[in-house]
């Protein structure tokens, strides 16, 4: 495909500003790759990103492959009114991405498109080791992550490869997850929720973005692909690391009813236990660069 070329073609990335297409413009741009940056609004610069375009103004003609980033963040309570924006950030640009890519003539559509989604697609699966080929899960986020796929897999009608990339916790200097959990422990107040025994599924943030370019790379990866990290901890386990490499105590376990009664459905979100492995990306020969959580850590807190 064009991405084995010298000089591949142009690649769109929707929802550049966040903190994952920021991180992915810069690896591509590295790569020597011309990013066109995508964004629903006003954009902030971005490094490694050439050009601008607005989601309503759409014109992907030319380009090698669209990475569509979009989706209000879910990590706060979820009101009826958020998850309407989880809908349309997610579902609903996917599908007007989709319409403007019918538009394009087929020689001028990208080859490829790599769609966002989550391990929550898998649902709360105790120690059940979830690989791409187990069946999805119940709930809220099991519901809108098959929404989201489905979504995206009608580009398959258009002649397109259609990659899935189902992430889990990505851990990254200035990403929330990692902040939120850094600040936490460094105040004092970190440690389990609920039992500790939930699998965590993470992912370094450099692991990520050289994920995506692998995908981009290899033509033989289509539908989904999970995007964690080999060795996924329990909670208990991740926690006592991240407290270690903080010189922090993990001394207070913050209790089921307590997060549910604060956070609703996104509490019990932190509950569910998934412990998804990257069999595809493995398969084809990706090589982690932090596989393990101590290794991921000592590289975000050196």
């Amino acid at each position: 495909m064009a991405f084995s070329s010298a000089a591949p073609g142009p690649v769109a990335i929707i929802g550049a500003t966040g903190f994952i297409g920021r991180a992915l413009a810069a690896e591509l741009a590295a790569a020597g790759i011309s990013v066109t940056g995508v964004s629903r609004s006003a954009h902030r610069p971005v490094a490694g990103i050439d050009r601008w375009q607005q989601l309503d103004r759409l014109d992907l003609s030319g380009h090698c492959a669209v990475i569509n980033l979009a989706g209000e963040p879910i990590d706060r309570r979820w009101t009826a009114e958020r998850k309407k924006r989880f809908y349309d950030s997610r579902v609903g640009v996917t599908q007007r991405l989709i319409a403007h890519l019918r538009e394009i003539r087929h020689g001028d559509r990208p080859e490829v498109l790599v769609n966002g989604s989550g391990i929550g697609i898998y649902g709360d699966r105790g120690d059940e080791v979830l690989n791409e080929s187990s069946g999805r899960g119940l709930g809220y986020l099991a519901d809108l992550c098959f929404e989201w796929e489905t979504a995206a897999m009608e580009a398959e009608a258009l002649g397109m490869r259609v990659v899935l990339l189902r992430t889990g916790i990505v851990l990254g200097k200035g990403g929330a997850a990692f902040e939120k959990l850094r600040c936490a422990f460094l105040l004092g107040l970190g440690g389990r929720l609920g039992s500790g025994r939930q699998w965590m599924s993470w992912i370094h943030l450099r692991d990520l973005t050289g994920a995506v370019l692998h995908v981009l790379e290899t033509p033989e990866l289509f539908g989904p692909v999970n995007g964690c990290a080999p060795q996924p901890e329990r909670n208990a386990n991740f926690t006592r690391k991240l407290a270690a490499a903080l010189h922090r105590p993990a001394v207070l376990p913050v209790p089921e009813i307590a997060l549910k009664l604060a956070l609703g459905g996104f509490g019990e979100a932190l509950l569910a236990s998934t412990h998804a492995i990257p069999a595809a990306l493995e398969r084809t020969g990706y090589r982690f660069q932090f596989p393990r959580l101590e290794e991921a850590l000592r590289d975000l807190l050196k």
